[in-house]
Parts: C-alpha cells; structure tokens; sequence
C-alpha cells in the first residue's frame, strides 16, 4: 500500500498535507482543450435513493469487477455516494481513497464516514489539474459524472497516470451530450485519453447509469506534455 491512511482532520484541515501543485504549472505546460468546459455544478448528480432504486453503484462496480482487498481511487467524491459503497466491497483489506477540489464536500464526506465507522477509507484534496494520487497504488480510479468538469484534463490524466499499479483501470461514467453541458461526447473522451497515454478497454452504453460506461488502461508510455495534442471534435474517432 502506497499512500498512508491518514486522519481526517489532518486531511481536511491542511487541505491533503502535502498538496504542491498549481494551476499554473499545468496552464504553461499542457495543452488547452479544444472544447468547451462545464461550469462546476452540484456534486450530487441525483438523490442517492434515486441512485439506489436503479442499482447504480452495484452496476458500475461489477462492471469493474470491485473485490476484497483491491485499492479503489474516488476522484469527484464529493458527499460519499460511491466512497461509502466502495468500502464495503473492497473489505477490511481494501482501501478508498476520496479525493474532491471542495473542501465542504470533503468536510461533510469526513463526518458521513466517521459516523458510519468506515476504517479503510482516506480523504484528500486534490488540485484543479492534479487528483494528487501516490504513484503505483491504485486498481482502479473511479470518474463518475465528473470528468467534463476538469478545466484542465490533459494535466489531470496525465499526473493521474502513474498512479495506476499494473493492471489498474480507470472507470468513467458520464454522459453523451456537449461538453458545456456537464456531459462528453464519448468519441471525444476516448481521444483525450488516448493523447495522455491511456488506451480503451471497454466501452458499454448504459441508459441504467443515465449515461455511459468506459474503462481505460494505462499504455505503455506515457507522452512528454509538450507532445501531447488537444483532440478536435471533427477529428475524433475511437479506437
């Protein structure tokens, strides 16, 4: 296990203990995307009840085939929903980590799991451009109803990289509608996955999940950020 389980105060309270990286590292280095941007809306894409009766959670965590012991990333965490039931199914064993940009959604996520008496669950602030995950630690690293919010995506995937241990995947669900509309063409998230080195493993249209289901390895290299090419959306084509 590569990232230590810190306490909550710790985490919330200096906002990760050891975020370095800033915005503006990432707007001089990588590429702009070539596309608009969703404004940050509310980290609760549906009640969680709603969620429940069409069984997402359950769905999207068997298509990720989430056992005992594995190491579960949850980027955009925001109050909980998938964090608290990541923990169950990963076990005493496995480890979630919830990362969010918002520290009130952090701090209201930090009581939700002390009052739920979740052990094996860490939380940290990420940056805008940077999840600030530790190299080599994660199975998988959940992006759900999120990722068209990234202001800043081919620094993000790119820093995300070498986070995933080998055989680790990145799981995405959003929705097929215009970036500007807190959604992506899945065509376009393909091709900003492949730019930063990830290749495509499986893609599943799933109106179950109001929207769809992608997962993504990472390739064998990762390119240098002065390479990498923002996608268009009239050269876009999935692999």
């Amino acid at each position: 296990m590569k990232f230590r389980i810190v306490t909550v105060l710790c985490v919330l309270i200096l906002g990760g203990c050891d975020v370095t990286v800033g915005d503006d590292e990432a707007i001089n280095t990588f590429p702009e995307p070539d596309r608009p941007v969703s404004e940050i809306g509310s980290n609760q894409f549906s009640t969680e009840d709603a969620r429940d009766s069409r069984g997402e959670a359950q769905k999207v965590m068997d298509l990720a085939e989430i056992g005992p012991g594995m190491t579960v990333a949850d980027i955009g965490a925001g109050d909980g929903y998938y964090t608290v039931r990541l923990a169950p199914r990963v076990g005493n064993k496995g480890r979630v980590l919830a990362q969010d940009i918002d520290g009130d959604a952090l701090m209201r996520l930090g009581r939700r799991v002390e009052r739920e008496g979740l052990r094996n669950i860490s939380i940290r602030k990420g940056q805008p451009d940077d999840p600030m995950l530790p190299a080599n630690s994660f199975d998988r690293i959940f992006m759900v109803h999120m990722y068209h919010e990234i202001q800043q995506p081919y620094a993000f995937l790119w820093n995300m990289w070498p986070s995933l241990r080998e055989g680790g995947q990145v799981i995405v669900v959003d929705v097929d509608r215009p970036t500007d509309q807190h959604g992506i063409d899945p065509l376009l998230l393909s091709c900003e996955f492949r730019r930063v080195g990830y290749e495509l493993v499986e893609f599943k249209a799933a109106p179950e999940l109001s929207g769809y289901y992608a997962q993504f390895k990472a390739a064998a290299n990762r390119p240098e950020p002065k390479d990498i090419k923002p996608c268009r959306t009239d050269e876009i084509e999935l692999d």
